[in-house]
């Protein structure tokens, strides 16, 4: 036979560990020190420059064509 299974006490376990793994998430983004935040800004805004640097401007470099 199978087990019998109470389907109130599954759907509280399954939003139970839904919620602690949403507070983990929570936890990992906000529990940070101003200074891993800052570090992390500063990271970010030098990886937006460093690709920004590196971006071709093909409207002005761009080869004239056969018919131009």
């Amino acid at each position: 036979m199978a087990e019998i299974v109470n389907l109130n006490r599954a759907r509280k376990a399954r939003t139970r560990t839904e919620a602690e793994a949403t507070a983990a998430a929570n936890r990992a983004k906000h529990g940070r020190t101003a200074v891993e935040r800052g570090r992390d800004e500063r990271e970010e805004a030098r990886r937006r420059a460093l690709l920004d640097g590196a971006k071709r401007d093909d409207a002005s470099d761009a080869p004239k064509g056969r018919g131009e």
